[in-house]
């Protein structure tokens, strides 16, 4: 009987406690895997609920204390109040965006656009002054010859505005749910904050887990109350201001002053053009003008009366975070990664700077041990 070296029996035991590791590693990849493709489909309307819920939490709390205690009750109560100030609004001027963007695409295709002779100054601009005037004197004069040859472009962009039309019933359900969703969370609010300080502190330590859920909680209502939200209630107000008087592509406008807000860009670059429209176009009597122009004035500056009270002590995240993260989440996701987007990057860019600030080869005072 041949005794087997030691060295080739812990190689061996070795070898198979490897191949076992191994094995199971695969095996919670793929689980892992298959949860997240399973799940990939509710991310976005999740991370939005997720958002909602920690915004909503403390007037949700402030109600439930009214209610005695009642989390579902004040949950469904907020989520029908805001499917009626946030959802309803959104959708009409959704939907007054796309009806501009398909209206417009149709009128090109059926040659019902008049375009107005070029001032004779356009001709002296400088570099491209006479040919911006050839063009625009042919369009004016024979408007049917420059929509054939733009017929390729013109087919591809009814195209795309029908499925903008199509997308827009989508998108005011997605986000109806994600409210919905947003009640259940905050109805057990208490049980997913703990939760989510275990899951954090599972992967960072206990005691930085609880300073990361707050850090978390702390920027998401920042960026989306004093940033995104103030951006977003300026342009619903002025949107909707826009739709009533009539003026052209004004869910377009509205969207436009959304996307100025977050960027921190005074929305009196649309307002004022569109006063401007009322008086100029001869369209309206003396006191609609006069309304329009007051509620339009104050949409323009709402933003100043409403980060004050919205913004707190402000957000700690660079204004350029900020603007990245909702043209990226526009970019990636539409309208909804809008909000997503900034949220999201400003909230990487604290927990970075948290972890820069903790280096390993610094110690502070406050590192040290008390004195006995």
């Amino acid at each position: 009987m041949i005794t087997p070296k030691p060295d080739l029996v812990l190689e061996t035991r070795l070898s198979r406690k490897l191949m076992d590791v191994f094995i199971r590693a695969g095996l919670v990849l793929a689980l892992t895997l298959l949860c997240f493709r399973i799940f990939a489909p509710f991310i976005t309307m999740m991370a939005w609920a997720l958002i909602l819920a920690v915004t909503a939490y403390p007037g949700h709390q402030a109600l439930a204390r009214k209610l005695g205690g009642k989390q579902g009750l004040a949950a469904t109560l907020l989520v029908l109040v805001g499917i009626a100030l946030i959802v309803v609004p959104m959708a009409v001027v959704l939907g007054s965006m796309g009806d501009s963007v398909h209206e417009t695409v149709e009128r090109v295709r059926e040659n019902k656009v008049e375009i107005p002779e070029p001032p004779a100054s356009v001709a002296e601009w400088p570099v491209v002054g006479s040919k911006v005037h050839g063009a625009w004197s042919l369009a004016h004069t024979d408007m049917p010859s420059v929509i054939q040859r733009m017929q390729p472009q013109l087919g591809e962009l009814a195209a795309k505005a029908l499925a903008m039309v199509a997308s827009i019933a989508g998108t005011v359900l997605l986000f109806m749910a994600s409210f919905v969703i947003a009640g259940i969370i905050m109805a057990f609010g208490e049980s997913g904050a703990q939760a989510a300080r275990e899951i954090l502190g599972r992967i960072v330590g206990i005691e930085r887990g609880v300073e990361f859920a707050a850090l978390s909680t702390a920027t998401i209502r920042a960026v989306s109350l004093g940033v995104v939200g103030v951006a977003f209630i300026q342009a619903m107000a002025v949107g909707i201001v826009m739709i009533v008087a009539a003026i052209p592509f004004a869910g377009v406008l509205a969207m436009i002053v959304l996307v100025l807000g977050i960027a921190q860009v005074p929305a009196l670059l649309v307002t004022v053009p569109a006063i401007a429209y009322i008086w100029m176009s001869g369209n309206y009597g003396t006191v609609p003008a006069v309304i329009y122009t007051v509620l339009l004035g104050i949409g323009g500056m709402l933003d100043n009366v409403l980060k004050p009270l919205l913004l707190g002590r402000g957000v700690d995240a660079p204004m350029p975070v900020v603007l990245m993260g909702a043209l990226g989440g526009l970019a990636g996701a539409g309208i909804l990664g809008m909000f997503i987007g900034a949220t999201a990057l400003s909230l990487g860019y604290q927990i970075l700077m948290a972890w820069v600030a903790t280096h390993p080869d610094v110690v502070t005072e406050s590192d040290l041990p008390p004195a006995t």
